[in-house]
Parts: structure tokens; C-alpha cells; sequence
């Protein structure tokens, strides 16, 4: 059997976990050295599922695979900085899917539009269709707008909620935003304060007044309550709760799955 490679954004770490404890198919579980895995590693652990870590190029290419019977998973997380930069992330996407392709039979992204710039990601790999296709995350209809979007089910839920917070500036959490808030915001870990401040003002202009949970009801990222409620201090902001769910994230991976020939399983709930 062939390897998915999914290229993912560290923030969807928990719906990739989630996804590889309810696939019995997976044989095998190779997530790809690059410093941005730890997280991740300790939640494959904590599901007691087993894995190997490599460096890429420690990796068979595909051509070269001997075991042809196993159905192997390959992670890529990519840093969550680069979505401050939405050009330079679509060079690094690219590039890295370039890099990961001769390893491959095929890959996921985890990534949706991220400001229109990995629209046309999947016509621009249609060359290497028959040998490694390239799928990006999807509802009924288009591609995902982001990894929030993905989480609430695809576009038009999307819109729904942000049409539901219209009237003040909202921040839409999942566990793992709520986690890495300080990461994704640039916030100095020596001298926190500076950044902080001109933080506060930046809501002020723009009118962020509160936070969404998003509840994924995923429990692999710990302290989610603790993490939101730290957030909506430091801002003085409202704190709201929002529903979540997996569906784009089944859909997309069992079809992955069967335009890379595997069996058609539907991961679990």
C-alpha cells in the first residue's frame, strides 16, 4: 500500500490525531523531524499510538519502496509564524511539496485558502496527478477558507458565525489557537509586555471585543478553558462559546484515501 503524506499547519495537530486513532488501516505512523513535532509526539503518545520520526531525506522514495503492503502515514507540520506572511507561506507550502513528492503517493494539506493563496495549489501539482495528487482541504463546495473554517463544518458555517459576531471583533479559538495564541501573535517570551501592549492598542483600532471558543471536542490539547480565560484578561475581552465538528476533516482524508487507491474506510467518530 502506498504513503499519505499530509502537510499540515501545527494548528490542526489534534484533527490529524484524532483522524489516525480511528483508521485501523494505518500500519505504520512516520512523522518527519523539522523541530515544529514536539506537541504533536506527545499527543500520538498520550493516544498510545506508535510512530518513527526521520529526517525527510532518511525517507524510501516512492518508486523505491520495498514493503508495498503497508499503508503508511507521513507528517509534515509546517510552523504556524507563517501565516502572518501569506506570500512567503505559499513559497514554503510549495516548496515543501516539492520536497515531499518524490516520497509520496500522495498528499493532504491541512491548509485552506490562508488569503487566496493556495487556491490554485491543486492545478498547479495537476502535472503529477497519476503518480502523487495533491488535495487541499474542502467542503461541498470550494476550499476551506482557513484551518477555522475547516473546523466549523466549511464555508457556509463559517459564515454563519461570522456573521453572528458582526457587530464587534472577535478572535475564533480552537483548543490549539488558545495554545499557541503567543506563537501565532509574534509575542516576545523575554519581554512579553511590549508586544502585548501594542496588541491592545491594535484591538482597540480594530474593534476586537471578545473570543470564540470553537469546541472541537477534541481532548488532546489540555487547559483549553485556562488558555481562552488568559487570553480574554490580558484584552479585557467577552468569551463565547461556538460548536465545532471533524466532518471536513473525515471527509477530505477518506477521500484522499480513494483517489490514492486504498480501501474506502470512513475514520470513526
Amino acid at each position: 500500500m502506498p504513503v499519505m503524506t499530509i502537510l499540515s499547519c501545527k494548528i490542526l495537530q489534534d484533527e490529524i490525531v484524532h483522524l489516525f486513532e480511528n483508521d485501523p488501516c494505518i500500519d505504520e505512523i512516520t512523522v518527519i523531524k523539522n523541530n515544529e513535532e514536539k506537541d504533536f509526539l506527545t499527543k500520538l503518545d498520550n493516544a498510545g499510538l506508535k510512530y518513527s520520526q526521520k529526517h525527510l531525506k532518511d525517507m524510501p522514495y516512492a518508486v523505491d519502496r520495498e514493503d508495498r503492503e503497508k499503508y503508511i502515514v507521513m507528517v509534515y507540520l509546517v510552523e504556524l509564524a507563517l501565516h502572518e506572511f501569506p506570500k512567503i507561506l505559499r513559497e514554503e507550502v510549495y516548496r515543501l511539496l516539492e520536497n515531499v513528492t518524490p516520497y509520496s503517493d500522495g498528499i493532504l494539506l491541512f491548509y485552506g485558502l490562508c488569503g487566496n493563496v493556495l487556491d490554485k495549489v491543486e492545478e498547479d501539482f495537476r502535472h503529477q496527478e497519476s503518480t502523487c495528487p495533491v488535495r487541499i482541504l474542502r467542503d461541498d463546495k470550494r476550499i476551506v477558507d482557513d484551518c477555522v473554517g475547516a473546523t466549523l463544518g466549511g464555508g457556509e458555517e463559517y459564515l454563519k458565525i461570522l456573521k453572528k459576531f458582526s457587530d464587534k471583533g472577535t478572535f475564533l479559538f480552537t483548543p490549539m489557537f488558545a495554545h499557541s495564541w503567543r506563537e501565532i501573535m509574534r509575542v516576545d517570551p523575554v519581554k512579553p509586555e511590549k508586544t502585548l501592549k501594542m496588541l491592545r492598542k491594535v484591538n482597540e483600532i480594530t474593534g476586537y471585543k471578545r473570543v470564540a471558543k470553537i469546541h472541537t471536542r477534541l481532548g488532546y490539547t489540555p487547559d483549553f478553558d485556562k488558555n481562552v480565560e488568559e487570553f480574554a484578561r490580558i484584552f479585557d475581552f467577552e468569551i463565547h462559546e461556538v460548536e465545532g465538528n471533524q466532518q471536513i476533516f473525515r471527509t477530505c482524508y477518506a477521500a484522499m484515501k480513494k483517489d490514492m487507491g486504498l480501501i474506502d474506510i470512513q475514520p470513526g467518530t
